[in-house]
Order: C-alpha cells, then sequence, then structure tokens
C-alpha cells in the first residue's frame, strides 16, 4: 500500500540555509552560499557555472579570458556575479575555485530539484528577493581586460606557497 505524505510547499533555500551556516566548510563556501539565498535557482546556477569556466581560464591563462572577466564585473545586470566574485575575490585562486566549484554543484542540485518541482506542479516556497532593482548598485569596474592580477593569484593559502607553473 503506497502512503503519501503532504511534504507543505518546496523551500529551494533550505540546502543553502544549512550550508550558510555549516561551522565544517570553508567560511568563503558560506559566504558564497548565504550570497545565492533568494537567487532565483536557475539563473545562480548558470551564472556562478559560467564564473566559475571564467575564472579558471583566468587562472590558465586563457587568451581572452580576462577579457571575458572583465566583461562580467562589469556587466549592466544584477550583481549576484559581482557579488560573488568579491566574496572570493584575494582570497587565493585555490580558494576562489573550490568555494565556486562547491557552490556550483549546490546550486546544480537546487536548479534540478526546482525542474523537477516546476514538472510535477507542486508548491514551491517563494523566496525573499535579495535584490531590489535588476540594475548595478554603486560604481562597476571597467569592462578593460588591462587589469592586472594580485598576489592573491599567485600565492594559494591552501598549499600556503607560491602556485607552480
Amino acid at each position: 500500500m503506497r502512503t503519501s505524505f503532504d511534504l507543505g510547499k518546496f523551500d529551494p533555500e533550505v540546502t543553502l540555509m544549512d550550508a550558510a551556516v555549516e561551522e565544517e566548510i570553508l567560511p568563503t563556501m558560506r559566504m558564497v552560499a548565504n550570497a545565492s539565498l533568494g537567487v532565483e535557482p536557475f539563473d545562480a546556477y548558470y551564472a556562478a557555472q559560467e564564473l566559475l569556466e571564467v575564472l579558471e581560464a583566468v587562472q590558465r591563462k586563457t587568451p581572452g579570458a580576462k577579457v571575458r572577466l572583465a566583461g562580467i564585473l562589469s556587466a549592466d545586470c544584477d550583481d549576484y556575479q559581482r557579488c560573488l566574485y568579491y566574496c572570493l575575490a584575494g582570497r587565493g585562486a585555490g580558494v576562489m575555485l573550490l568555494s565556486l566549484s562547491w557552490l556550483v554543484r549546490i546550486l546544480r542540485g537546487r536548479a534540478g530539484a526546482m525542474g523537477e518541482v516546476l514538472r510535477t506542479k507542486a508548491e514551491v516556497e517563494p523566496p525573499c528577493p535579495p535584490y531590489v532593482a535588476s540594475q548595478p548598485d554603486g560604481p562597476v569596474p571597467s569592462a578593460s581586460e588591462d587589469f592586472h592580477l594580485g598576489p592573491s593569484w599567485t600565492m594559494d593559502p591552501l598549499t600556503y606557497g607560491p602556485i607552480k607553473d
């Protein structure tokens, strides 16, 4: 005999809220989890995935990667990708990439769960939107690729030493 339970509305924020206070993970992981609360699940996943791909390309010194990063940071849209970047900026390339790839895995699962919920037409707990406007608030960096990558791109706190080429 099959039993069904009324589970109430699906809350896409639960995993992020748990991660945001988990003491056993890096502080940068908690920071980006908090920064992702309220961001629409599909938008959050694709934005974080794009940023991760660009940061990996910058770290590998792929031609055109810095121009892509400058484009993301100077985009005239909401501040989510900028927020993720600046939560991680200066923490070391290894910490940045580790924290962002961890977040992308969480956001991928969140978006997948949301897709299933939408297919079944289940109720969804509406999140509190994190941004009050769809355009940037405050100064936006230049779109120029002519910027210096600081020492955080060559010193990795995960290994406590210089990154070897």
